[in-house]
């Protein structure tokens, strides 16, 4: 099994990096009221063993004929726990490289009939107060050891944004706040990981980046509760970029405009000053430009760098520059995605531009490749943007 991206989140702290070497937590999808579960130190170092043994035997597991997990007693179908007649039918194309696993607290069961009810519960949810199409999950697995089909196999989920269209979203419930999942959890997720990859869903050199800590989905948002605060930004003379005087923006913007810089990456605060900072100087020597071109770029290392910022036009998309903020990924991400860090600061950026009124609640979000003759922003960057609110091709 190919090992997780090497660049993991900042925000992450050292306690959870030695814990976790090879997951990354992430806990900010959005998805009702987020909270992290009471487990202490302890338990979560405890889950995390398991589960990296767990998935570190997929390929031994692939090779033997151990998957009673599609037995009658262990497979519980989405009529059988009783699932609303909706449905989500954006299909994934097969064999998809990414698992995201998540732990769903407060919805402990232990019997086929409890946690029926609790998937009903949570697809209600998901539906009517969340405005989805079905259950986010393709699967769920409960503390009975059973498995509750979610959209199933082939459909994309609304588990984890920006991976949608790329990853399979399992989820453990059933599991109570202090806990681990039952034994018989543990083992019907390895058997569903494992049968995922046999049947061609799962790449076999799949990445698992994410371990989600919960999501405390049916818990009541609190009224007047805060909007998210805005990212904090890398500003121009923390970079010591240069004085320059280019063309004012008409703001609002109507378009949020995805770039890849399709240079090197950055993956640490002091590479990012100096990449920013390069880039800069060589476009104004070289090219004559105004500035650099872009009104904020987005490093590995989860940060924003303020470009142009948000008064001022960029200068790499002709017939917009004016009336759209141009948001630039620091790398080339043809084949390989930004990390999660990048993905989150990036979308964070986005909803704080319209809160600040600099960006128009109803914008449209656009690759570059959408109005400029590019491969910009990447055909892995562009399959993650076009699963974002307002996207438009």
């Amino acid at each position: 099994m190919r090992g997780p991206p090497s660049t993991l989140s900042p925000p992450v702290s050292p306690d959870c990096m030695r814990m976790l070497p090879w997951l990354l937590v992430f806990s900010t999808l959005g998805i009702g009221a987020w909270g992290d579960s009471s487990w202490d130190k302890t338990q979560l170092k405890d889950l995390s063993g398991r589960l990296q043994d767990l998935f570190g035997n997929i390929s031994q597991l692939t090779g033997k004929d151990r998957l009673g997990l599609y037995d009658v007693s262990t497979l519980v179908s989405r009529k059988e726990w009783g699932a609303e007649a909706v449905a989500c039918n954006t299909s994934l194309t097969m064999p998809v490289g990414f698992l995201v696993t998540h732990h769903i607290p407060g919805l402990e069961c232990h019997d086929q009939t409890t946690c029926s009810q609790r998937v009903r519960e949570l697809q209600a949810h998901h539906v009517h107060k969340n405005s989805w199409c079905d259950v986010a999950y393709n699967f769920l697995v409960g503390d009975d050891g059973r498995v509750y089909e979610g959209v199933g196999w082939g459909v994309q989920g609304v588990h984890t944004q920006g991976y949608n269209n790329i990853s399979l979203g399992f989820a453990f419930f059933g599991t109570k706040e202090g806990h681990s999942p039952s034994p018989a959890a543990l083992s019907a997720m390895e058997y569903l990981v494992a049968y995922a990859v046999r049947k061609g869903h799962l790449s076999p050199m799949y990445v698992q980046p994410f371990l989600v800590k919960g999501e405390n989905c049916l818990v009541p948002l609190q009224k007047g509760s805060p909007k998210k605060a805005c990212p904090d930004i890398v500003l121009r003379s923390a970079w010591e970029a240069r004085e320059t005087h280019c063309p004012k923006m008409t703001l609002p913007a109507k378009y949020a405009i995805i770039i890849h810089t399709a240079e090197k990456t950055c993956n640490t605060f002091e590479e990012c000053r100096r990449l920013v900072q390069t880039m800069q100087s060589l476009l104004i020597k070289r090219f004559d430009s105004c500035d650099i071109p872009y009104n904020f770029l987005v490093g590995q290392d989860g940060a924003i760098y303020e470009g142009v910022g948000w008064n001022v036009q960029g200068s790499q998309n002709p017939g917009y520059d004016d009336i759209a903020l141009g948001i630039a990924f620091m790398g080339t991400f043809s084949g390989t995605p930004p990390n999660a860090a990048a993905l989150e600061a990036a979308q964070t950026l986005i909803q704080c531009a319209v809160d600040k009124g600099y960006l128009t609640p109803d914008y449209l979000l656009v690759g570059q490749s959408d109005i400029v003759n590019t491969l910009s922003p990447g055909k892995a960057l562009y399959n993650i943007i076009s699963t974002w609110p307002h996207f438009k091709q």
